[in-house]
């Protein structure tokens, strides 16, 4: 079996994984997550989000951090522009990657976004037009691939339509992302193929969440089917909001680990990496959730 000789790790800890703390997190702390991350050698670091404060007040730094983000040359630091206002702030900031989040159950969308999937669609359209016009990239985002927490299976036809659209909008990539972690083997493939019918394999990614433990398998699923980049966060910051105490984002330094065992290159620094998940978690106050990380650090301090 052909599996991808190289993998290319969005990582998201400091946009999704940071965006659920219930603390503020100092944005000079923010700043030197996102800086770590990218000498660790991560391709693309998700730096922000341009949302309105009142509902994610995490962000509410969201131009000084961009502005002030020491960039590396050769990373992407994409930011979240849910509309043409968060587009217009993203670009003032200097953005010159944004990204659209969609979802492909109507609940979902309704609940989360206040409209139907095809309302947002349209919501989305000026937003690519414009980054078109700017020269800036954009990325999509389907939430909820394979399971809605309010309706339950989604069908990957669903999935693939929402992933059509919003490539023929002019995504360059279109992440997939089961939010609630629900995700196995088999549906994930299938969910694939769907999409592929619509959308070529190498403008899709996955983003994957641990919550009933299936996000490396579902990774290795995709890897099968020629997939080639999957969004992580470090430390697996960001938990689950539909499943309480639920683990969310898969942890990046099990997927490098993962990937390094299979012989697939990420150009990441598995240690580096660690370091910057035990310090994270160090000044959050919480413990990092990565089965990797965790043994790495542990051998490390014990041969110390």
């Amino acid at each position: 079996m052909n599996l991808p000789n190289r993998v290319r790790i969005v990582e998201v800890g400091p946009r999704d994984g940071l965006q659920n703390e219930k603390r503020e997190v100092p944005t000079a702390v923010k700043l030197e997550l996102i800086e770590r991350l990218a000498d660790a050698g991560l391709p693309a670091v998700e730096a922000t989000a341009f949302v309105s404060p009142k509902w994610i007040p995490q962000m509410a730094d969201h131009t000084e951090v961009l502005t002030r983000v020491r960039r590396k040359p050769g990373v992407a630091y994409p930011v979240l522009t849910p509309n043409l206002k968060g587009f217009e702030a993203a670009r003032a900031a200097g953005a010159t990657e944004v990204a659209i989040f969609g979802a492909a159950s109507e609940a979902f969308s309704k609940k989360n976004i206040n409209c139907s999937i095809a309302e947002s669609l349209e919501r989305f359209r000026p937003v690519a037009d414009a980054a078109r016009k700017a020269n800036i990239k954009v990325r999509g985002y389907i939430s909820c691939v394979l399971g809605c927490p309010y309706e339950g299976a989604v069908k990957p036809e669903k999935v693939a339509e929402v992933a059509a659209a919003l490539h023929e909008m002019g995504c360059y990539e279109v992440s997939l992302g089961d939010t609630i972690g629900v995700g196995t083997p088999a549906r994930t493939q299938r969910m694939i193929e769907a999409c592929a019918k619509r959308v070529p394999i190498e403008h899709l990614a996955g983003h994957y969440h641990d919550t009933y433990g299936q996000a490396l398998a579902n990774i290795y699923a995709s890897l099968e089917l020629g997939v080639a980049t999957f969004d992580a966060s470090v430390a697996g910051l960001g938990g689950c909001p539909y499943a309480a105490g639920a683990s969310g984002n898969v942890a990046t330094e099990d997927v490098v680990y993962m990937l390094d065992g299979l012989g697939i290159e990420t150009g990441v620094d598995l240690d580096r990496l660690v370091s910057i998940g035990q310090w994270i978690c160090g000044v959050l106050g919480k413990e990092p959730a990565t089965r990797a990380g965790r043994a790495i650090a542990a051998k490390k301090a014990k041969a110390a």
